[in-house]
Parts: structure tokens; C-alpha cells; sequence
């Protein structure tokens, strides 16, 4: 049996520094609305026919004008220069605009104008009231302490020191856990510090959300920014970028990272060169991360920790399972919808999530890795400058589960090349080709299931319980006559 260890030691609050100290003043004086209820002044009644809308709706009508604009109309007053300095404004037109060549100066607006910090005007609006321009000031600035520590004993993430492939298949394939040992060699092998990746791939070009930077410039964001949800570097090509060997050390010596023995086991890789995306070199700030998600394809996944820890918080798949609090989820699940960013999920939810059946929580910490099971809900943040890898893979105890997803949500499919024109075909040909015995028992499973969904179903419009065709008290389906319509 895989030994069980202790927690990890990130800090919890200390004496003196409480962790709910109060958030900084805005850079511009701004102030959270109700303050208004008590204000003799307000720069808003300044802004015109703008007075009437939403704050709101004021932002997502300046969303239409391009940058010359902005500047011409933030001129006119304090107030619409606060909103005119709103970041998001700024960072849809870089993204859009994705200049080649350009200098991080901390702000979105200031890299798109190439403004240096001295020549950025600080326009006194401490008579502003807005929440809309107060509350991402706040998100960036929340003190995460209360949120990663102090988890009730019954959330806490399992800690093994380690696990051997059988354990895994037997015990833990549907389980969150933490690994603390096996990847503290991958530390020995390759100097993974940031300072160290970027001197040596610092012109290197790596994926961060919709942009391509060169890794030194998204260094240069990482230690100055504050956005409320700061930019994710998240590049599936790190390999060949880096020109990194992956595999075990005795195989592969020069070898940079290798999955555990535990997660060896991967179906996905019958697909040879034309797998979908399943490996990822993740960076970021303090504060960044990903919000509630399932990885893609009904996979599962490792995510080892290199630098930095992370909080995690999860939520175990089915049908009978509610999305996370504040998640909404589309009937067919294509689409998601939560809180703008990690932030005001943590203000508004967290402590629901807490109290919610099935809710587990935990921090991975620098050399240990995280197991994410097929279809659990995940959110993740984390709590220092981070780097990790990442890998998705497919477990025989979610063979099952990845072929109904291929077979039955293509439109969801994700991560594979224009080339692949079926990947369910494509995958099921490499089963046969490779694991024909288990391809056929995971088939015969998905049929039985399918197979005991209709019958369920039968006796709902049928009015049946168990074995009792003659029942007549249960639910049918009627049209008012005779008619030999089909029924369901």
C-alpha cells in the first residue's frame, strides 16, 4: 500500500499579518459605489448622455471604439478618463493588433501606447463610484490565504508518497491524489527555475492564451502586472521549442521529464503521430491559473509542479453530480459558464463550494504532482511564480469514457490535427491494432450501459417498476386518441 503522507507546509495566516488586510487604494482613487450613498460629489454627473446607462454598459460600448478614440473621449472628463483606462479595453486591442515587436510596461495600455511609466498621467478620481471599475482592481489584490488554507479534514486531497501502476489501476484511477515523491529527480535532471528557462530559451516563442510571445517578454509580464486574471502561458509545442528528450532515464539519458511509472499506461498513444494535444509546458504569476474546467476528451491527467505551488479545488464527474457552484453548463455541456475570473469566484463561491458533497481540495507543492481523474471538475490557481507540466492520458478504467465521448460528442472533440478526419475511427483502429481484447471489453461495457439507460427509460414512459408490467400508476406519454403514434 502506497504510504499516506503529512500536508504540505504552505503558510497558513500568521500573527500580525492577517490575510483579509485591507486591499491597497486604487491607482486612480476609484471606490466601490455604495460609497456614493454618503458622497457630496460625484465625478460621474459629469459624462453626459453616459449618466443614465450602466457602468456596465458604458464599458462595453467603449469595447467598439479603437485606441485613438479612447484617448480622445477619456480627454473630456476625469470620469470617462477612469473608464477609459480600464485594462480589458486595452488587452482586446493588443491581442487584436498582436504587434511583432513591442516592450511589456506593465500595463496593457502602456505596451499598446509604448508609453513608459513616467509619461502615464495619474488622474486624481477619488469621487468616481463604480464597482465596474473597482471590482477587478479588488480581484487582483484579494489575499489568497483564506482561501488555501485551514480545509476541512473531509475536502483534503489524498497525499501518497507513491504508487505503483497496479495500485493506481485498482484503487485510485477515479481518485484525486498527490504524489510527493517521483518527480523530485526530474529537478536533478534539468534545472527548471525561471531564471535558468529564460537564459536559454528566452527568444524562444511560447503560447500564452491568444497570444505568441517570446518567452523573455512574458518573464518581463510575469514580474509586472495587475490583472485580475493574469495572462497563462500554456504551450503544447514546449518540446520541440526547447528541444527537450522525453522518456524514462535509463532509456533516454538526457531526458528532461518522464511520467511516473503509475500513469505509463496511456491508450491515447496507439494514435502515434497523430494524437491530439496532450502534453503542455504551464507557466504563470502568482494569482494566475485556470478556471473550472474538465480536460479535454475525457481524458485524465497529471500536472507536475517544477516551481511554485498550487491550489487546487474538485469536483467528481456524473450524471448525478451538479456542476461546481457558480458553474453553469449548457444541456449538451459544450459550453461553460462562470465568473469572469478565478478571483470573483473565490469571493462569491468558495465558501458554498466548501460545503458542497464531494468537494476536494489541496495544494501541490514544488516536486509533487497532481492526478486529475477523466471528467472531474477542476479549478486551479496558483499561489507563487509557477512552472509545471502537464500530460493527458487515457487509463484503461477510462477507456470506456473516452471512446463514448469520441464516438458521441465529436463536436466536442478537441486537440487533433485538420488531417484527422475521424478520430473515433482513428482511435478505435489503433485499439484493434494494439489492444484488441481490451478495446472489445470496453465496446461490450459501453453497450450494456447504453442498453440499461433505454430500459430505464421504457419503464418511465411505460409506467413499469422492476418486474411489474401490469402496473398502471406510473408515468405515459398520451395524445388524446387511439392513434398508433410512436412512443419513445
Amino acid at each position: 500500500m502506497p504510504d499516506i503522507t503529512s500536508l504540505p507546509s504552505y503558510p497558513p495566516a500568521r500573527d500580525g499579518d492577517p490575510a483579509d488586510e485591507a486591499i491597497p487604494s486604487h491607482p486612480l482613487g476609484v471606490k466601490p459605489s455604495g460609497n456614493a450613498l454618503l458622497a457630496t460629489h460625484n465625478l460621474r454627473d459629469a459624462i453626459g448622455a453616459f449618466r443614465s446607462l450602466p457602468d456596465e454598459l458604458v464599458l462595453l460600448l467603449l469595447e467598439s471604439l479603437d485606441g485613438p478614440s479612447l484617448l480622445r473621449i477619456g480627454r473630456t472628463c476625469k470620469a470617462l478618463y477612469a473608464f477609459t483606462r480600464a485594462e480589458e479595453l486595452w488587452k482586446a486591442l493588443f491581442v487584436e493588433s498582436h504587434p511583432a515587436d513591442f516592450t511589456w510596461r506593465g500595463t496593457w495600455r502602456s505596451t499598446y501606447l509604448n508609453l513608459p511609466a513616467s509619461k502615464v498621467p495619474m488622474v486624481d478620481c477619488s469621487h468616481l463610484y463604480s464597482d465596474a471599475l473597482y471590482r477587478p482592481f479588488n480581484c487582483a489584490h484579494i489575499k489568497l490565504d483564506p482561501y488555501v488554507t485551514n480545509i476541512p479534514a473531509r475536502n483534503q486531497i489524498p497525499r501518497l508518497s507513491d504508487l505503483s501502476a497496479e495500485e493506481f489501476h485498482e484503487k485510485w484511477a477515479d481518485r484525486p491524489f498527490v504524489l510527493t515523491e517521483p518527480i523530485k529527480a526530474w529537478l536533478v535532471y534539468k534545472d527548471w527555475s525561471v531564471g535558468t528557462l529564460l537564459s536559454r530559451y528566452g527568444q524562444g516563442t511560447f503560447r500564452a492564451e491568444a497570444v505568441d510571445w517570446p518567452l523573455r517578454t512574458y518573464g518581463d509580464y510575469m514580474a509586472d502586472n495587475a490583472d485580475e486574471s493574469p495572462l497563462y502561458l500554456f504551450d503544447r509545442s514546449f518540446v520541440s521549442t526547447m528541444g527537450l528528450s522525453v522518456g524514462q532515464p535509463d532509456t533516454t539519458p538526457n531526458a528532461a521529464y518522464w511520467p511516473p511509472a503509475c500513469f505509463a499506461e496511456d491508450f491515447f498513444s496507439v494514435l502515434g503521430d497523430v494524437r491530439p494535444d496532450h502534453q503542455w509546458l504551464i507557466v504563470g504569476p502568482e494569482r494566475s491559473g485556470s478556471k473550472f474546467h474538465k480536460d479535454p476528451n475525457a481524458t485524465s491527467a497529471w500536472n507536475a509542479v517544477l516551481r511554485g505551488p498550487k491550489y487546487w479545488i474538485m469536483f467528481p464527474s456524473g450524471d448525478k453530480n451538479p456542476p461546481p457552484p457558480g458553474v453553469f453548463v449548457s444541456e449538451d455541456f459544450s459550453e461553460v459558464t462562470s465568473p469572469l475570473s478565478i478571483a470573483e469566484w473565490l469571493l462569491e463561491f468558495h465558501a458554498e463550494a466548501r460545503r458542497t458533497p464531494g468537494c476536494m481540495e489541496g495544494i501541490c507543492g514544488e516536486g509533487e504532482i497532481l492526478h486529475v481523474p477523466s471528467g472531474w471538475w477542476h479549478l486551479v490557481i496558483n499561489l507563487e511564480p509557477s512552472i509545471a507540466i502537464t500530460q493527458n492520458f487515457i487509463p484503461r478504467a477510462h477507456l470506456g469514457a473516452a471512446l463514448d465521448f469520441l464516438s458521441n460528442k465529436a463536436d466536442q472533440v478537441s486537440g487533433f490535427r485538420k488531417n484527422v478526419d475521424n478520430p473515433y475511427q482513428s482511435f478505435v483502429s489503433g485499439m484493434e491494432a494494439t489492444y484488441p481484447d481490451l478495446l472489445e471489453q470496453a465496446q461490450e461495457e459501453l453497450q450494456k450501459k447504453a442498453e440499461g439507460k433505454k430500459r430505464k427509460w421504457d419503464d418511465i414512459v411505460h409506467g413499469k417498476t422492476g418486474d411489474d408490467d401490469q402496473n398502471q400508476g406510473g408515468f405515459s406519454f398520451g395524445f388524446g386518441d387511439d392513434s398508433d403514434a410512436e412512443v419513445p
